[in-house]
């Protein structure tokens, strides 16, 4: 008899808690407010679409990082086998990210650490760190902060060529500078 009245009385709670809950029903949803297009104010941008920058005269920062003529838009630094020295070929690009980064400060970049397939997978995401770590340094000496740039390896996991021959494999030791678009 205890244990039923327990039970009983276990239910009757559940169901008082359920019936404070408010339904809604069907076409009596809360009211939202649809800001005016028109109002310049009112426009506000959606999350899930990347919004680009502006710059101090209100051009598009984006339009500096995609010109083919500018170094800004060459973002993939290769390196030679097992190394993590920056090659002579891309520092004038590195130079010019960093520079750039320098000038924008509420710009963030990840520099993202890659290697081909050879060597183990903890070798391989430590020379991934190495390398995103020099061009993180190089960034530096231009005076990007620290703080604007994220190193991040992903060794032998995301190949931008998936042969297995020299051509694939030299490919496939990068590093990658991600300008991220978000926060800024």
């Amino acid at each position: 008899m205890k244990y039923s009245l327990q039970i009983l009385t276990i239910i009757l709670i559940a169901f008082a808690l359920g019936a404070c809950a408010q339904a809604t029903r069907p076409g009596e949803e809360d009211p939202v407010a649809v800001p005016d297009a028109r109002d310049p104010a009112a426009r506000v941008p959606d999350p899930g679409v990347e919004t680009m920058p502006l710059d101090p005269e209100g051009r598009l920062i984006a339009a500096a990082l995609d010109d083919p003529d500018s170094p800004l838009s060459e973002r993939i630094i290769y390196f030679e086998f097992d190394r993590s020295e920056i090659r002579s070929e891309f520092e004038d690009v590195i130079i010019a990210h960093g520079q750039f980064l320098a000038d924008n400060p509420g710009i963030r970049i990840r520099a993202e650490g890659h290697t081909d397939e050879r060597g183990t997978r903890e070798y391989n995401l430590g020379l991934g760190e190495r390398r995103a770590q020099s061009v993180q340094r190089m960034l530096m000496l231009q005076g990007a902060r620290a703080d604007q740039i994220q190193v991040i390896s992903y060794g032998e996991e995301v190949p931008a060529a998936f042969g297995r021959d020299e051509e694939s494999w030299a490919q496939n030791r990068r590093v990658e500078l991600v300008y991220e678009l978000g926060g800024m």
